[in-house]
């Protein structure tokens, strides 16, 4: 059975922290033969991340498809999106029939401005502490980790790199070990994580 993966899309976004995660799970689907699928949600048709990136969404977020798990980059554009009612409901409705909701870096404070983290332990960029406990003042802030489990169906990561942490973490929740590690040597990622980054 194949889990789809959305891959939100927006000016601004951070380029890592929206490839990383999308090479992990494509890489996934490949290597499984279609354990996992990848699209990307545009906030907009024609988004425009750091240094002029530029990505051709699969959709925009009113077209989007149902979907199993849902990864929230990070970047300077987040800020502009914490005040967007249109995007934060769109992520409120869908976060309640996704499997799975991540959050790679400053994703977190679009994750925070839409609730998800009310209560719960969440991580993001190490220079965002701040920023996450003003949107979401009752979230249990955890420096240090890669990715922090924040619930059963809501993970956060910590700067840029570790969306692809968490997101190999998830592979090996979902399908194993194995694919996990065929997935690491394919991406030649060679970062260990030991239990006091976990």
């Amino acid at each position: 059975m194949t889990s789809t993966v959305a891959i939100l899309a927006f000016d601004g976004m951070e380029v890592l922290d929206y490839a990383g995660p999308y090479e992990v799970f494509n890489v996934a689907g490949e290597l499984s033969g279609g354990l996992f699928s990848v699209m990307s949600v545009g906030v907009t048709a024609k988004p425009v991340g750091r240094g002029g990136f530029a990505v051709l969404p699969s959709c925009v977020l009113e077209e989007a498809p149902s979907f199993d798990i849902l990864v929230v980059p990070g970047g300077q554009g987040t800020r502009v999106l914490l005040q967007d009612r249109r995007l934060l409901e769109w992520i409120q409705s869908n976060a309640d029939q996704a499997d799975l909701v991540i959050s790679v870096c400053t994703g977190a404070l679009i994750l925070g401005a839409a609730g998800l983290l009310a209560g719960l332990p969440a991580t993001t960029h190490h220079d965002a502490y701040l920023e996450l406990a003003a949107v979401s003042p009752t979230t249990v802030l955890q420096p240090g980790p890669r990715f922090v489990r924040s619930s059963e169906r809501v993970r956060t990561s910590a700067g840029v790199s570790a969306g692809i942490d968490l997101s190999l973490e998830v592979i090996e929740e979902l399908a194993g070990e194995p694919l996990r590690q065929q997935v690491a040597d394919e991406m030649e990622w060679m970062w260990v994580l030991d239990g006091r980054n976990r």
